[in-house]
């Protein structure tokens, strides 16, 4: 590695959720670190709260589609609006298409890929500038919003997030739930579901345990019916959404040396990907645990510190994963918002304290902080 003579270029592939967090904590060492953030996204658009996007799209956007220009410590980070094609390890360079067309290569000392997935819903690597998330979120809600009945496939907290926002802002209109097991939320503490199954009921969900669809090839919100392997008649529905969980890496410029069987990147213990020096990688895209637990639970301050602390020749720490699902599930609902522990237990925030604590202590724990709009 360069010394700090001479900046270690570190270039952050996606600037997602992890990737922004990364980056910004990276952005700290500017007198040692050369950042680089290479983004899809011409902003901030987070993964967290799908069901408040479409619901209550506004609302969602508020907190979790921000300008980068917001973020103090990206002004350190000199950003990339285009998508990575491609990884020539000997020569130690990504290539990227720019969203003006144009054909870039990024030299790295350090490469951390924070790419993600995709699911057909709600994740999509396309290239978007401001306009194009704004009209993407807004057609969502549109889609929804007009539908007389809305079936959700799925029973992780994707679709229990659905479910829940959307009975609450269309009260009256039919939202069913489908999934294959007798109870939802599988990869959470068991007494989670036992939870969140009455509040789902009292907003009038209705729940269909022992449901298995058939599931297209293209997971994007469509007509009914919905079709089940499991003998059960079709389920009619205006509209299906469909939360089953199947994702695919965006890793379709990487070399298949870095990659496990389903695609993911493989990583060590402390997230740099075995026997590639110089490269790491964190959240969705990351092949760590089932659930791929990275994306959440700090993994991108970890990888942010290890990568310091390997730049600077120091030992680097391991990650060890969570053995339940945790975080938020329903999010916020007019009565608050619930946050799981990974032994199933929880605290609930007011809406006032949810706002407080969103606006002014999650975004500094995170983020460092926010310029105002």
């Amino acid at each position: 590695m360069p010394g700090t003579a001479e900046r270690v270029r570190v270039v952050v592939a996606g600037l997602g959720d992890t990737g922004l967090i990364a980056a910004i904590k990276l952005a700290r060492h500017h007198r040692l670190l050369d950042l680089v953030g290479i983004t899809t996204k011409a902003a901030w658009l987070s993964g967290r709260d799908v069901g408040l996007q479409l619901a209550r799209p506004e609302r969602w956007a508020d907190q979790y589609n921000i300008a980068f220009s917001r973020f103090p410590a990206m002004d350190r980070v000199r950003q990339v609006h285009g998508t990575v094609t491609g990884l020539d390890e000997g020569a130690r360079e990504v290539t990227v298409q720019t969203a003006d067309g144009a054909t870039t290569r990024e030299p790295y000392d350090v490469l951390l890929i924070a790419t993600g997935v995709r699911n057909g819903v709600w994740r999509s690597p396309d290239l978007q500038d401001q306009a194009g998330i704004d009209e993407t979120l807004h057609a969502r809600h549109a889609q929804v919003a007009s539908a007389e009945s809305i079936a959700v496939v799925g029973g992780g907290p994707a679709a229990m997030s659905y479910a829940a926002q959307l009975a609450e802002t269309f009260p009256g209109k039919p939202v069913s739930v489908y999934f294959p097991g007798d109870r939802g939320l599988t990869r959470h503490h068991p007494r989670v579901w036992d939870t969140v199954r009455p509040q789902l009921e009292r907003l009038g969900v209705h729940l269909h345990p022992h449901h298995r669809a058939e599931t297209p090839p293209d997971l994007a919100p469509s007509p009914g019916p919905v079709r089940f392997t499991t003998g059960q008649p079709p389920a009619e529905a205006a509209l299906v959404l469909w939360a089953t969980g199947r994702v695919r890496p965006n890793t379709e410029w990487l070399p298949s040396g870095l990659l496990d069987a389903d695609g993911f990147v493989r990583v060590g213990p402390d997230l740099s990907v075995p026997g590639h020096d110089g490269i790491w990688a964190v959240g969705d895209v990351a092949a760590t645990d089932p659930l791929r637990a990275t994306a959440r639970n700090f993994g991108a301050q970890l990888v942010a510190r290890n990568i310091l602390r390997s730049v600077r020749g120091r030992s680097t720490r391991a990650w060890r994963p969570p053995s339940h699902a945790q975080g938020t599930v329903l999010g916020p609902l007019h009565d608050g918002l619930q946050v799981f522990h990974e032994s199933g237990s929880y605290f609930r925030y007011s809406v006032r304290v949810y706002d407080a604590v969103e606006r002014h202590i999650v975004s500094r724990l995170y983020y460092s902080k926010t310029r105002p709009k």
